[in-house]
């Protein structure tokens, strides 16, 4: 299915098709809605990155004059945006010639507008600005502003308080002048009833999803953080269609089997833990595979069980525009630390969590800020702790094994003193 979604994207210009390039919160339901085509920059960035071809797109970007430290997300996709600006024009000069341009990096059609719907990260609100840079300032560029949800005043938490009635209310405003802004790009007027038939697949198919995490708090857990990674793009950016809600049907049917034939998401399952940052997208097979090994189950993590349409009671499939600006509101980097700790400890105690990772992804600082917090946390209110290794969302040469293992050694031998000392 995202293999046949990015095909889609590719050929988009062969079809007459328009296309938009977007980053952030998953506008994409307004931009089916329009009949346009929707290339999500973080999506691409980690596809490259997960299947090792990012190389020329950081390539790109570095010769063009973005430094390393950058998050690697948008250092990828910029310099897609380079490469695509450069297949546009005779001129081939510089690091990145033309052999590299047949990589996939460079097969993304160039945008037709940019919308901007970041949330919680202010280079991702910058990103699409320096995209419309990129391309000579001349493509349209809407920016959708979404504020950040401090969760400081005294009726404030998690889904309620006067911040989170205004901030949705402003966001949905908000989201009726992006579609207007649509409809002067297509000249057309807004499908509503495509609009309301897409939600209502996404609300479904969300649905599924939270009841198959649900089931895999038993222990030994059936499936594991990692399988939930992998269905990431399907919820994020795929199309909403019949098919989305079968695909998560599946993934719950599957589950299901798994418990009542007794098969584990890890053989010999001993730990339970919590991952804490945005996918290593390099190393996801092998960081499931390492603590695998050691005889760990991922079993939640902040990414996968705190996003991506994670609220489905919110969405009103009759009149969806309320529902999709708050989900875009509980974007995992868009909270204070006080909402952060509640939905981490309250997971922790659900899954049944014996430690936590926290992946320092070195490019970015909107998930890695409030971490060390987190583990002081659940340390003292929970008594669970904690381990730190670096890494990145895109970029490989931040990933250093040895220190991941040498860690997770250590605090295995934490929990299994702390479990003997129980049970003496």
């Amino acid at each position: 299915m995202v293999a046949d979604y990015w095909e889609n994207v590719f050929t988009a210009r062969e079809r007459g098709q328009q296309v938009v390039w977007y980053n952030g919160s998953a506008v994409n339901p307004i931009f089916q809605a329009a009949g346009l085509e929707w290339c999500h920059g973080e999506a691409f960035s980690a596809r490259l990155a997960a299947q090792q071809l990012e190389k020329p797109a950081q390539l790109a970007a570095e010769e063009y004059g973005y430094i390393g430290e950058l998050c690697s997300y948008a250092r990828t996709h910029l310099g897609c945006a380079v490469l695509t600006q450069q297949a546009r024009s005779e001129d081939q000069t510089g690091v990145v010639g033309l052999i590299d341009q047949q990589e996939l990096a460079s097969r993304l059609p160039a945008p037709d507008f940019f919308v901007n719907a970041y949330a919680g990260c202010s280079t991702g609100q910058q990103w699409d600005e320096i995209s419309y840079r990129v391309f000579g300032k001349e493509v349209p560029i809407f920016n959708v502003s979404l504020p950040f949800l401090w969760g400081n005043k005294p009726d404030s938490g998690y889904l309620r308080g006067r911040e989170w009635d205004e901030a949705s209310q402003y966001v949905a405003r908000q989201l009726h002048d992006l579609i207007a802004f649509v409809e002067s790009m297509t000249g057309r007027p807004f499908d509503w009833d495509a609009l309301r038939e897409a939600m209502t697949y996404i609300k479904r198919a969300s649905e599924l999803r939270r009841e198959a995490m649900e089931l895999c708090k038993a222990a030994p857990t059936p499936a594991t953080y990692w399988d939930w990674i992998a269905s990431i793009a399907h919820i994020n950016f795929l199309p909403a269609t019949q098919e989305l809600v079968d695909y998560f049907q599946a993934v719950k049917d599957e589950i299901v089997k798994r418990l009542e034939s007794g098969i584990p998401g890890v053989q010999n399952e001993r730990y339970r833990f919590y991952f804490d940052g945005i996918m290593n997208w390099n190393k996801l097979g092998w960081l499931a595979k390492k603590f695998a090994a050691h005889d760990v189950a991922m079993v939640c993590g902040r990414y996968t069980h705190n996003a991506f349409w994670q609220e489905p009671h919110l969405i009103d499939t009759d009149d969806p525009i309320l529902g999709m600006a708050q989900h875009y509101l509980l974007c995992p980097t868009n909270h204070g630390t006080k909402t952060l700790k509640y939905l981490t400890n309250r997971d922790c105690e659900e899954y049944g969590v014996d430690g936590i990772v926290f992946h320092a992804s070195r490019t970015c600082r909107a998930f890695t800020n409030p971490q060390h917090l987190l583990a002081k946390a659940a340390q003292r209110e929970l008594g669970i702790p904690s381990m730190f290794f670096e890494g990145d969302v895109a970029d490989a040469s931040f990933y250093k094994d040895e220190i991941l293992e040498s860690r997770l050694v250590a605090m295995l031998e934490t929990i299994d003193l702390r479990r003997s000392r129980a049970t003496a």
